[in-house]
């Protein structure tokens, strides 16, 4: 089975099945949710330095952080889905 991964910048991919929702990190809730991981040593920093502008929280329960936009990998995401729709038909 082929993996499709996501790119979120900078050089770094997430397996985009694997993927539960893509966020804003501004809310409290989101604040908790990347603290809690943190803690549980369940957070990814793919910013490489740069403001965190996204979390993607995966089905394993860890958060991975990305200096792109929510929006934007968002489209990369729905562009990939609708790539691995178009090959089946």
């Amino acid at each position: 089975m082929k993996q499709k991964l996501l790119n979120i910048g900078f050089g770094s991919t997430v397996v985009a099945d694997r993927i539960v929702a893509i966020v804003q990190p501004n809310s409290a809730p989101m604040k908790r949710l990347r603290n809690e991981a943190k803690d549980n040593k369940r957070l990814v920093d793919a910013t490489q330095g740069r403001k965190t502008r996204s979390m993607i929280i995966m089905d394993s329960n860890h958060v991975v952080l990305s200096a792109i936009q929510a929006e934007t990998i968002s489209q990369r995401y729905i562009i990939l889905k609708d790539s691995d729709l178009s090959c089946h038909e």
